[in-house]
């Protein structure tokens, strides 16, 4: 796996809890409409009593999924904070860290950096070799 790879799967693991967020949103508001409304009709036979309980079933299921997801993205970032900080450029350091921790696009990297954005390219190319060479001594190390 390369360095880019390596420090891409956070950005996933985002992308990932984000859209299981999305779905609960989602099962909340079938679950308003699935509540009971008082009227002096009576309800129709074929009401499906268990509607409530499966969706309110799904949205723990995701919850702990997305739990499950907030813990090996937390783990992750603590090996990529691990990987970085091993990098002796600050430069390279903080590109690495904006790209792949915080998830800011090229623009906002250039901006808040102050570089223009094919030199941004070009830093992040360097870093992501220092980054390689470190991910390469530590896994010889294990």
């Amino acid at each position: 796996m390369t360095a880019k790879q390596y420090l891409s799967q956070a950005y996933r693991i985002d992308q990932r809890i984000n859209s299981k967020l999305e779905q609960i949103v989602s099962l909340r508001a079938l679950a308003a409409k699935a509540t009971s409304t008082l009227s002096d009709t009576l309800p129709s036979g074929t009401r499906n009593v268990h509607s409530m309980e499966d969706i309110i079933a799904k949205m723990v299921d995701l919850e702990n999924e997305i739990n499950a997801d907030i813990d090996t993205l937390v783990d992750l970032k603590r090996e990529f904070v691990f990987i970085i900080k091993k990098i002796s450029n600050p430069e390279y350091q903080t590109l690495l860290e904006l790209r792949y921790l915080c998830f800011k696009t090229w623009e906002q990297i250039a901006v808040e950096m102050g570089y223009g954005l094919r030199y941004i390219h070009k830093l992040h190319g360097k870093a992501l070799e220092n980054c390689e060479m470190n991910l390469k001594e530590d896994t010889k190390r294990h």
